[in-house]
């Protein structure tokens, strides 16, 4: 197995609450928790210089994650709920000129905090939740996405995280390594990155089930030391990205990181040679087996032969 190499700063970023990113490879897309009123996404340079802003006119509740889909849309996760007080929670696709529609979706089992969302490369998204005790869930909507009504959720896998000792993250524990606080697609979908404060984690998708794939076993890229890590996104390329929450806390990369997260290869049986013309195939055990079960037999025939055979020769010799 390849090691990940460590990551690198990028730039540093001017936003308090950084909480979800994503990259078009020119440029990054940033969204913060923070709304205050108006859901805004800060377009950056490569050098984290803010170009723009695309605001939308919508009043979001708790922005956690972004993520863009194949056709360069931007999705806002309003999926946060410390106190699991909401009774739906939300999706934002947002267009370039900040045009917005919101989308309402409802759990099927109570209310959860979810801060990580991707969108695989159907255009399908998945929210998963961020659970202090047990696995991770993962949810995907039951029907195609409505403005006028909510839409139910199912729970498709979850996904389990082991603890690690990489340091980093609010709590310095090892809770920090557990919970599930972002989540990106590889623009071509082909690998899915789930992170927690501390860790990223990339899982392959090579015939994109994803439910497979989050079922399987990912590739553990180490994010050390970011203060309240929460954002994780690809370049088009393959690089990783992470950012934390905190002014002038940096963007960081792991060059060639979705390149490390390869499908294993198929396990194939050889089948057995087949028998060639004009020659005798081996005896297995079974057929060793049956022959010997088959000597009582031979013994009472030959016992009923010599049995004849000595009448008849007792007849005759009555009648010489």
């Amino acid at each position: 197995m390849i090691l990940p190499p460590p990551p690198v700063d990028v730039c540093p970023v001017a936003m308090q609450e950084l909480s979800g990113l994503t990259s078009n490879g020119k440029q990054f897309f940033a969204v913060s928790d923070s709304d205050n009123g108006t859901l805004r996404i800060q377009v950056m340079g490569r050098d984290c210089v803010v170009k723009r802003t695309i605001t939308a006119p919508v009043d979001p509740y708790d922005v956690e994650d972004l993520a863009m889909a194949p056709d360069g849309t931007l999705w806002a996760s309003d999926t946060g709920d410390n106190n699991k007080s909401r009774s739906t929670v939300a999706l934002h696709k947002v267009s370039p000129s900040g045009a917005v529609e919101r989308f309402r979706l409802t759990y099927p089992d109570g209310k959860h905090d979810a801060e990580a969302l991707f969108i695989d490369k159907s255009g399908t998204p998945y929210i998963i939740t961020k659970e202090p005790l047990g696995s991770a869930l993962v949810y995907r909507p039951t029907a195609p996405l409505r403005t006028d009504a909510s839409v139910p959720l199912e729970q498709v896998t979850r996904v389990s995280l082991t603890s690690t000792d990489t340091p980093g993250g609010p709590l310095e524990g090892t809770l920090d390594s557990r919970l599930v606080t972002g989540a990106a697609s590889a623009a071509d979908g082909s690998v899915i990155a789930l992170r927690t404060y501390t860790d990223a984690y990339l899982f392959p998708v090579p015939d994109g089930d994803v439910v497979k794939a989050l079922s399987g076993d990912p590739v553990r890229v180490p994010l050390p030391n970011e203060p309240q890590g929460e954002a994780i996104a690809f370049d088009p390329d393959g690089t990783l990205l992470s950012a934390s929450e905190g002014t002038g806390t940096p963007i960081r990369a792991v060059a060639g990181a979705a390149a490390l997260a390869q499908p294993p290869p198929p396990t194939t049986t050889a089948p057995p040679p087949a028998a060639q013309p004009g020659t005798s195939q081996p005896k297995t055990s079974q057929q060793g087996s049956s022959s010997w079960q088959n000597w009582p037999l031979a013994l009472t025939l030959g016992g009923i032969v010599l049995i004849a055979a000595l009448v008849i020769g007792l007849r005759l010799r009555r009648r010489a």
